[in-house]
């Protein structure tokens, strides 16, 4: 059975509703990313960022996953299917995939800011005063700017193991998510699907220039056809 591995980012989750979190200037929902996705932000006014993402996990309970979320499950009938995100909400596993690697951590998760490995469940939200079982504050299990990807020495294994690679919504511009493209073998199929791609097909590369529902659509015609 061959591996489909698919790199997502925001444009997957937009059609869902989701917004996506940094505007044309820069602002992530009206803050500046350094106040609200850092550490040093989180240490200056840890009440402001647990807002931001309290109001972020709300959001995620308000909407569905869409087509392409579906499609993607939908593929695992006829090939093995990875999947690794930069989102951090959870509209692949609610549609039904089952392998999903979130690279940018998780909205309904939570971690101890004493021990980076303890995380948990959380679906309410999260506010001073909650903490891990040996009583220290505990924070969004979030990758914010500065921080380590623990997930992408996992992620780069994936991708070596592609025998067809599928980008969706995302400019892969962003580092080091944006490496991981360079990991699969030389001369795989690779399907790239953005409204608005950075990038034109070519030998092994079909640019499918469509948002992600109508994209996936195609990709499955692709797919049935071949």
């Amino acid at each position: 059975m061959k591996h489909i591995v698919v790199l997502t980012g925001a444009g997957m989750s937009a059609e869902s509703g989701i917004k996506t979190f940094r505007d044309a200037n820069g602002l992530w929902e009206g803050h500046d990313v350094m106040e609200v996705a850092t550490p040093e932000g989180f240490a200056a006014n840890p009440e402001l960022v647990l807002d931001f993402y309290n109001q972020r996990r709300r959001q995620l309970f308000e909407v569905e996953p869409n087509q392409a979320h579906f499609d993607l499950a939908e593929l695992e009938n006829n090939f093995k299917v990875t999947i690794v995100t930069q989102n951090v909400d959870d509209l692949h596993e609610r549609a039904g995939s089952s392998n999903v690697v979130h690279l940018h951590g998780e909205l309904l998760k939570v971690r101890s800011t004493f021990d980076k490995h303890d995380i948990q469940e959380w679906k309410t939200d999260l506010v001073l005063g909650d903490t891990c079982d040996k009583g220290h504050q505990l924070r969004p299990h979030i990758v914010w700017f500065g921080e380590d990807v623990p997930m992408i020495e996992k992620a780069v294994e994936i991708c070596e193991t592609a025998d067809i690679l599928v980008i969706i919504g995302t400019s892969m511009q962003v580092y080091p998510a944006a490496s991981l493209m360079h990991y699969v073998p030389e001369n795989t199929p690779t399907y790239f699907i953005d409204p608005k791609p950075s990038i034109t097909s070519k030998e092994f590369l079909t640019v499918i220039s469509e948002t992600a529902t109508i994209g996936m659509s195609k990709l499955m015609k692709i797919f049935s056809d071949s």
